[in-house]
Order: C-alpha cells, then sequence, then structure tokens
C-alpha cells in the first residue's frame, strides 16, 4: 500500500472513476443494496458519466492510484451538496469518496479521508465534513465513524419510493495544534 499515490485528478480519468462506480455498483447488487446507487453501471447512464467528468475536471478532485491496479480511489472536495444543511461554520466538505474493492489497495479510502483532512489543515480550516447514504446494514456510516468522523445530521434525498436516507459526519480539524482528532 506504500506505493499509494494521490494525485490531481484529469479529465483522462473520468473512464477509470466511473470503473470504480460500476464495481461498487455491482457489489450493491450481489449483496442487495439497490437503492443507493440502482442497478445499472454509471457507465451506461449519461448522467453519470456527465457527473464524473465534471467531477475529474474540477480543480480540488484527486485520484489515489496504485502501479499494480491503476486508479483505485477518487476524492472530490469543494461545496456541500444541495441536500445536505448549509455548513455553519468554515468546513471542507468530501463530496465524493469511492475506493476499489481490490484487496491489494485496501485502506485506499481511508487514506483519501487523512489526505483531505490534511487539506483542511493546510487550509486552517476547523471543520470535515462528508454525507453518505444512510440506509442498508449502516456499514457505510460506520466506515466513517471508525474513520473518526461523528453523526451530525439526517436527511432524504428525493421523494416517494425512491427516496432514500442520508447522514451527515463531521470531524474536527485542530488547526492551531496541527492535530486531526
Amino acid at each position: 500500500m506504500d506505493e499509494l499515490k494521490i494525485r490531481r485528478a484529469v479529465p483522462a480519468d473520468a473512464a477509470a472513476v466511473l470503473a470504480l462506480f460500476d464495481a461498487a455498483i455491482a457489489w450493491f447488487v450481489r449483496i442487495g443494496n439497490t437503492r443507493q446507487w440502482g442497478t445499472e453501471p454509471a457507465s451506461g447512464q449519461e448522467r453519470w458519466i456527465t457527473r464524473v467528468e465534471q467531477w475529474c475536471a474540477s480543480s480540488d478532485a484527486w485520484v489515489a492510484e496504485h502501479p499494480a491496479v491503476g486508479v483505485c480511489g477518487a476524492l472530490v472536495l469543494g461545496e456541500a451538496l444541495e441536500y445536505v444543511p448549509a455548513a455553519t461554520e468554515p468546513e471542507v466538505y468530501v463530496r465524493v469518496l469511492i475506493g476499489s474493492r481490490d484487496p491489494r489497495v485496501k485502506g485506499t479510502g481511508r487514506r483519501l479521508l487523512a489526505f483531505a483532512e490534511e487539506r483542511a489543515q493546510t487550509a486552517g480550516v476547523g471543520r470535515m465534513r462528508v454525507d453518505c447514504y444512510a440506509g442498508g446494514s449502516g456499514d457505510l456510516v460506520r466506515f466513517y465513524e471508525a474513520a473518526g468522523y461523528e453523526r451530525d445530521v439526517t436527511f432524504m434525498v428525493g421523494d416517494g419510493a425512491d427516496a432514500w436516507p442520508g447522514r451527515v459526519l463531521s470531524r474536527r480539524i485542530d488547526v492551531a495544534n496541527g492535530l486531526v482528532r
């Protein structure tokens, strides 16, 4: 895992990032979690293709790359999404975080979160926030809690039968002492 490199994303990374989402969606289908992103590959949906292309072209998008695996994770930082309650203080917001399920790069998601926290610290920003799907088994919420984030607010995305529950989690960054806590 020491060979993992994090670099700024470029538009040419879009296909590799779409492949990460395709793999995640296929895994979700296998475990019965079809409400988060549906059942169809992201690479076959124009809205996903456009979204990922925009992410990879943004100024605060990053990919994790491993020599044996290639692009194995992606991170996009920016403003909170429209369905998330507005920030009450300056923050670094994790808009997108996805990692490969390949065992050779286990821990990529945590490495990308640590990278985001270092960026917040360097910028003098004392708060990180992220949102995630809060349905299903709750494993995603527990992932962020295990990474040091605390439960904040809940929200719903969509209407009616297609709506899904979301959760915002946050973490304090001790900017004055150079510590992430």
